[in-house]
C-alpha cells in the first residue's frame, strides 16, 4: 500500500512534466480584413507543430497563440502567418502569398 502511495504521485509528476511549457503570445496582425482572413490564419496555425490554440480578433487585429515552446517559437509562428499572406508583428506578408489571397482579404478589398 505504501508503494502505491509513493508511485501514484511520482507517475503523475512524470506525466505532467513530460509536456512542454505552454506559452501565450499576442501577435499583431494588422493586415487582416475579414472573417476569411481569420479562418485562414487559424487553420494555417493548426498546421504549425507545437501550436495548440489560436484565435484571431478582427476588431483589435491581434492573433492570440498558445504554443509549446519546446516545439516552436514566436519567430516560426510569425513566418507561418507571413507565408499565409499576412503581416505578423514586424514580419511582412509574403508578397506571393498576399497576391493569392481573395480580394476581400487584401487591404482595401472590402471597399
Amino acid at each position: 500500500m505504501k508503494l502505491i502511495q509513493i508511485l501514484i504521485p511520482t507517475v503523475f509528476t512524470l506525466v505532467i512534466g513530460c509536456g512542454g511549457e505552454q506559452v501565450n503570445a499576442a501577435v499583431n496582425t494588422p493586415t487582416i480584413q475579414c472573417g476569411m482572413c481569420q479562418k485562414t490564419i487559424e487553420m494555417g496555425l493548426k498546421k504549425v507543430s507545437g501550436v495548440t490554440h489560436s484565435a484571431v480578433d478582427l476588431e483589435t487585429k491581434i492573433t492570440k497563440v498558445v504554443f509549446d515552446k519546446e516545439k516552436t517559437d514566436l519567430s516560426k509562428i510569425e513566418k507561418a502567418i507571413s507565408g499565409l499572406g499576412y503581416q505578423a508583428n514586424e514580419t511582412l506578408a509574403d508578397p506571393i502569398a498576399y497576391e493569392g489571397l481573395p480580394r476581400c482579404c487584401k487591404i482595401g478589398g472590402m471597399n
